[in-house]
Protein backbone atom coordinates (compact mmCIF):
# COMPACT_ATOMS: atom_id res chain seq x y z
CA UNK A 1 0.00 0.00 0.00
CA UNK A 2 1.34 3.30 -1.02
CA UNK A 3 1.70 5.89 1.80
CA UNK A 4 -0.11 9.20 2.20
CA UNK A 5 1.19 11.91 -0.29
CA UNK A 6 2.97 14.97 2.14
CA UNK A 7 0.59 17.86 2.03
CA UNK A 8 2.24 20.95 0.82
CA UNK A 9 1.09 24.36 0.68
CA UNK A 10 1.77 27.03 -1.55
CA UNK A 11 1.65 30.85 -1.29
CA UNK A 12 2.61 33.29 -3.16
CA UNK A 13 0.67 36.21 -4.70
CA UNK A 14 2.90 35.58 -8.09
CA UNK A 15 0.49 32.90 -10.29
CA UNK A 16 2.93 32.18 -12.72
CA UNK A 17 5.36 30.96 -9.82
CA UNK A 18 2.33 28.86 -8.04
CA UNK A 19 1.20 27.20 -11.69
CA UNK A 20 4.83 25.55 -12.18
CA UNK A 21 5.38 25.15 -8.94
CA UNK A 22 2.26 23.68 -8.30
CA UNK A 23 2.89 21.30 -11.23
CA UNK A 24 5.99 20.43 -10.28
CA UNK A 25 5.37 19.19 -7.02
CA UNK A 26 1.61 17.28 -8.31
CA UNK A 27 4.16 15.57 -10.77
CA UNK A 28 6.61 14.44 -7.64
CA UNK A 29 3.26 13.05 -6.01
CA UNK A 30 2.72 15.38 -3.21
CA UNK A 31 -0.84 16.76 -2.54
CA UNK A 32 -0.72 20.96 -3.15
CA UNK A 33 -2.80 23.54 -2.57
CA UNK A 34 -2.13 27.60 -3.33
CA UNK A 35 -3.29 30.70 -2.07
CA UNK A 36 -2.54 33.74 -3.61
CA UNK A 37 -2.04 36.23 -0.58
CA UNK A 38 -1.00 35.96 2.98
CA UNK A 39 -4.17 35.68 4.52
CA UNK A 40 -5.60 33.78 1.94
CA UNK A 41 -2.63 31.10 2.80
CA UNK A 42 -3.68 31.58 6.74
CA UNK A 43 -6.96 30.58 6.66
CA UNK A 44 -6.36 27.81 3.94
CA UNK A 45 -3.58 26.23 6.27
CA UNK A 46 -5.81 25.30 9.02
CA UNK A 47 -8.18 23.85 7.01
CA UNK A 48 -5.95 22.27 4.49
CA UNK A 49 -3.51 20.96 7.64
CA UNK A 50 -0.28 20.91 5.09
CA UNK A 51 3.40 19.08 6.17
CA UNK A 52 4.76 21.75 4.77
CA UNK A 53 4.47 25.51 3.84
CA UNK A 54 6.16 27.24 1.13
CA UNK A 55 5.87 30.91 1.43
CA UNK A 56 6.72 33.90 -0.17
CA UNK A 57 8.21 36.96 2.32
CA UNK A 58 6.65 40.18 0.41
CA UNK A 59 3.28 39.61 -0.45
CA UNK A 60 -0.18 42.02 -0.25
CA UNK A 61 -2.61 41.78 2.60
CA UNK A 62 -0.53 39.79 5.15
CA UNK A 63 3.34 39.50 4.18
CA UNK A 64 4.75 35.55 4.65
CA UNK A 65 6.64 37.08 7.89
CA UNK A 66 3.27 38.05 9.55
CA UNK A 67 1.43 34.45 8.32
CA UNK A 68 4.51 32.47 9.74
CA UNK A 69 3.95 34.15 13.00
CA UNK A 70 0.82 33.40 12.94
CA UNK A 71 0.61 29.53 12.53
CA UNK A 72 3.71 29.19 15.17
CA UNK A 73 1.56 30.98 17.92
CA UNK A 74 -1.27 27.91 17.11
CA UNK A 75 0.31 24.28 18.64
CA UNK A 76 -1.06 22.48 16.10
CA UNK A 77 1.70 24.03 13.70
CA UNK A 78 3.99 23.00 15.95
CA UNK A 79 5.56 20.11 13.98
CA UNK A 80 4.71 22.22 10.10
CA UNK A 81 7.49 22.48 8.28
CA UNK A 82 7.79 26.30 7.07
CA UNK A 83 10.00 27.35 4.50
CA UNK A 84 10.39 31.02 2.59
CA UNK A 85 10.87 31.99 -0.78
CA UNK A 86 12.31 35.52 -1.00
CA UNK A 87 13.76 37.56 -3.77
CA UNK A 88 15.37 39.55 -1.49
CA UNK A 89 18.84 38.41 -0.30
CA UNK A 90 19.27 41.12 2.76
CA UNK A 91 20.02 39.35 5.26
CA UNK A 92 17.08 41.44 7.47
CA UNK A 93 14.81 39.43 5.25
CA UNK A 94 16.09 36.16 5.85
CA UNK A 95 16.64 36.77 9.78
CA UNK A 96 13.58 37.73 9.99
CA UNK A 97 11.74 34.74 8.53
CA UNK A 98 13.77 32.09 11.02
CA UNK A 99 12.70 34.51 14.14
CA UNK A 100 9.19 33.85 13.47
CA UNK A 101 10.07 30.36 13.17
CA UNK A 102 10.82 29.53 9.65
CA UNK A 103 12.70 26.65 9.05
CA UNK A 104 14.73 27.66 6.17
CA UNK A 105 14.49 29.83 3.37
CA UNK A 106 15.09 30.17 -0.53
CA UNK A 107 16.51 32.78 -3.16
CA UNK A 108 14.04 33.37 -5.84
CA UNK A 109 14.48 33.23 -8.66
CA UNK A 110 14.06 29.50 -8.03
CA UNK A 111 14.25 26.09 -9.98
CA UNK A 112 11.17 23.93 -9.62
CA UNK A 113 13.90 20.93 -9.04
CA UNK A 114 15.59 22.85 -6.91
CA UNK A 115 12.30 23.69 -4.79
CA UNK A 116 11.37 20.14 -4.69
CA UNK A 117 14.83 18.88 -4.28
CA UNK A 118 14.85 20.83 -1.09
CA UNK A 119 11.06 20.09 -0.08
CA UNK A 120 12.13 16.21 0.04
CA UNK A 121 14.96 17.07 2.05
CA UNK A 122 13.32 18.90 4.88
CA UNK A 123 10.42 16.28 4.98
CA UNK A 124 12.65 13.83 5.71
CA UNK A 125 14.56 15.81 8.32
CA UNK A 126 10.94 16.48 10.19
CA UNK A 127 10.25 12.71 9.89
CA UNK A 128 13.95 11.25 11.49
CA UNK A 129 13.32 13.91 14.25
CA UNK A 130 9.80 12.54 15.07
CA UNK A 131 10.91 9.44 15.18
CA UNK A 132 13.62 9.97 17.14
CA UNK A 133 11.87 11.88 19.76
CA UNK A 134 9.41 8.50 20.56
CA UNK A 135 12.42 6.92 21.73
CA UNK A 136 12.14 8.96 25.03
CA UNK A 137 9.28 11.15 26.24
CA UNK A 138 10.96 13.70 28.00
CA UNK A 139 14.37 15.50 29.41
CA UNK A 140 14.26 16.56 32.86
CA UNK A 141 17.49 19.00 33.61
CA UNK A 142 17.41 21.81 36.03
CA UNK A 143 14.39 23.55 36.53
CA UNK A 144 13.47 22.71 32.30
CA UNK A 145 11.15 19.46 32.02
CA UNK A 146 11.86 19.57 27.88
CA UNK A 147 8.32 17.48 27.02
CA UNK A 148 9.40 15.36 23.19
CA UNK A 149 5.72 14.25 22.75
CA UNK A 150 4.24 18.09 22.79
CA UNK A 151 7.02 19.76 21.41
CA UNK A 152 6.78 21.97 24.45
CA UNK A 153 9.03 22.92 27.15
CA UNK A 154 8.09 23.73 31.03
CA UNK A 155 9.36 25.88 34.12
CA UNK A 156 7.26 24.69 37.04
CA UNK A 157 4.24 26.08 36.09
CA UNK A 158 5.54 28.07 33.53
CA UNK A 159 4.48 26.78 30.05
CA UNK A 160 7.39 27.78 27.26
CA UNK A 161 6.01 27.56 23.39
CA UNK A 162 9.12 26.68 20.89
CA UNK A 163 9.35 26.83 17.42
CA UNK A 164 9.98 23.21 15.94
CA UNK A 165 13.83 24.07 14.79
CA UNK A 166 14.32 26.22 18.31
CA UNK A 167 12.97 22.83 19.76
CA UNK A 168 15.24 20.36 18.13
CA UNK A 169 17.58 22.74 18.80
CA UNK A 170 17.63 22.77 22.79
CA UNK A 171 16.81 18.90 22.86
CA UNK A 172 20.05 18.47 21.17
CA UNK A 173 22.01 20.82 23.45
CA UNK A 174 20.02 19.79 26.48
CA UNK A 175 20.71 15.69 25.70
CA UNK A 176 24.26 16.08 26.54
CA UNK A 177 24.57 18.94 29.23
CA UNK A 178 28.50 20.02 29.40
CA UNK A 179 28.90 19.15 25.90
CA UNK A 180 29.91 21.29 23.00
CA UNK A 181 28.69 20.38 19.55
CA UNK A 182 30.12 22.32 17.00
CA UNK A 183 27.99 24.40 14.63
CA UNK A 184 28.78 21.46 11.90
CA UNK A 185 27.36 19.15 14.30
CA UNK A 186 24.22 21.50 14.83
CA UNK A 187 24.03 21.95 11.62
CA UNK A 188 23.51 17.81 10.49
CA UNK A 189 21.76 17.21 13.55
CA UNK A 190 19.42 19.60 13.65
CA UNK A 191 18.42 20.39 9.71
CA UNK A 192 20.52 17.57 8.32
CA UNK A 193 23.42 17.10 6.08
CA UNK A 194 20.46 17.56 2.82
CA UNK A 195 19.27 20.69 4.00
CA UNK A 196 21.17 23.63 3.38
CA UNK A 197 20.61 26.51 5.54
CA UNK A 198 22.13 30.34 5.69
CA UNK A 199 25.21 30.98 7.82
CA UNK A 200 23.18 33.15 10.30
CA UNK A 201 20.65 30.06 10.68
CA UNK A 202 21.96 28.88 14.13
CA UNK A 203 23.04 32.36 15.83
CA UNK A 204 19.28 33.62 15.12
CA UNK A 205 17.83 30.17 16.41
CA UNK A 206 20.26 30.52 19.51
CA UNK A 207 19.05 34.01 20.26
CA UNK A 208 15.41 33.31 20.15
CA UNK A 209 15.78 30.33 22.52
CA UNK A 210 17.89 32.75 25.17
CA UNK A 211 15.22 35.05 24.98
CA UNK A 212 12.69 32.70 26.02
CA UNK A 213 14.15 30.57 28.46
CA UNK A 214 16.88 33.00 29.71
CA UNK A 215 21.13 33.43 29.12
CA UNK A 216 22.02 31.41 31.33
CA UNK A 217 21.71 27.30 29.40
CA UNK A 218 23.28 28.35 26.79
CA UNK A 219 27.18 29.12 26.50
CA UNK A 220 29.31 30.02 23.78
CA UNK A 221 32.33 28.74 23.02
CA UNK A 222 33.89 30.98 20.69
CA UNK A 223 35.30 29.50 17.74
CA UNK A 224 33.45 26.13 18.04
CA UNK A 225 29.58 26.13 18.81
CA UNK A 226 27.65 26.08 22.18
CA UNK A 227 26.61 23.92 25.06
CA UNK A 228 23.81 23.78 27.39
CA UNK A 229 24.69 24.20 31.23
CA UNK A 230 22.02 24.06 34.73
Amino acid sequence: MNATPAKILLVDDEPDILEILEFNLRKEGFEVATAGNGEEGLQLARTFRPDLIVLDIMMPIMDGVEVCRQLRAEPEFNNTVITFLTAREEDYSQIAALDTGGDDYITKPIRPRVLISRVKALLRRNVRQDDEDEAVSSISIGDLEIDLEQIVVRRGEERIELAKKEFDLLTLLASKPGKVFSREEIFNKVWGTDVIVGNRTIDVHIRKLREKLGDHYIKTIKGIGYKFEF
